[in-house]
């Protein structure tokens, strides 16, 4: 089993070389916000994850992985709209 903060720390190495803030809700849900630190733009926002089903780094690396194709899924929704 990870613990949270470990949890934590590989979510936000996850997205280099965006940055990435995962933190813990009260509820003990997770917060993740991947954004452009330059320029402050945020890419991804997510609130209410449950880190339950996150009890390897595989789990926790196919998270990512899904993440990040919904990052790039957005993108090209926005392109197309232009």
């Amino acid at each position: 089993m990870v613990s949270v903060s470990e949890l934590c720390c590989i979510v936000e190495s996850g997205f280099f070389p965006l940055s990435c803030d995962c933190t813990v809700n009260e509820d003990g849900s997770l917060r993740i916000k991947v954004y452009d630190s330059a320029s402050g733009r945020i890419e991804l926002l997510i609130n209410g994850v449950s880190p339950e089903q996150l009890t390897s780094v595989r789990d926790i690396s196919n998270l990512i992985g899904e993440l990040r194709t919904e990052m790039r899924a957005g993108r090209r929704a926005f392109a197309s709209g232009l």
